[in-house]
């Protein structure tokens, strides 16, 4: 598979570390009910399909990057930095 990212272009997903969901990004307030902190840390789901994944990318420009592929095609429809993804 190869990620293009947005500053180094096409690489190897050797280059790149899967974090998980993009979920991650979507932090609970610092208040929230222990309910909510268990749902955000241990419920995932995984669907076959369209995905937004955290990958990090580890032997190229160290960013933090969102990428849209669909997991039963591998197509990677979109590759975004973190800090230019919308809340």
């Amino acid at each position: 598979m190869r990620i293009t990212c947005p500053l180094c272009g096409t690489r190897d997903r050797r280059e790149f570390y899967y974090y998980g969901a993009e979920d991650y990004l979507h932090r609970p307030a610092p208040d929230a009910a222990p309910e909510t902190w268990d749902d955000y840390l241990h419920l995932r789901d995984n669907p076959a399909g369209e995905t937004r994944d955290l990958w990090y990318h580890e032997l190229g420009c160290a960013s933090w990057l969102v990428v849209t592929r669909n997991t039963v095609t591998h197509e990677i429809s979109a590759v975004e930095l973190v800090a230019e993804v919308s809340a």
